[in-house]
């Protein structure tokens, strides 16, 4: 499998982990000048939460942790992103918020997934 196949496995695969959690899926691969955002999703609850999500995805366990990969300066225009989507989609109910989801596919074993809430 090549990268380009993993990174879109991997956004399938946090698709339907989200989807299992009673998470709408509002878009994905959304992009603007300034670059893309995996997927937005709808967080139920009170108040609900309009959910940036990056994902990341590894073909094995050398060199770390897949989500290591995302930067302090990822994590910010990550979050500039977010909030051009939001302002597009004045429609969207709740408060905004980064997540990311790291997964690890390694053969012969299930895929491990991790999810971090709220990136700072």
């Amino acid at each position: 499998m090549n990268k380009d196949s993993l990174g879109r496995w991997g956004e399938d695969y946090a698709v339907d982990y989200l989807r299992g959690l009673g998470w709408a899926i509002l878009d994905r691969n959304w992009r603007c000048r300034a670059g893309e955002l995996d997927i937005v999703a709808a967080e139920p609850g009170v108040p609900p939460h309009v959910v940036a999500v990056e994902v990341k995805t590894k073909a094995g366990s050398g060199y770390g942790d897949p989500l290591e990969a995302i930067t302090r300066t990822k994590a910010e225009r990550l979050g500039r992103l977010a909030l051009w989507w939001r302002l597009q989609h004045p429609e969207a109910a709740g408060t905004i918020r980064l997540d990311a989801v790291g997964i690890t596919r390694q053969r012969g074993q299930a895929p491990v997934l991790r999810h971090v809430r709220g990136l700072s």
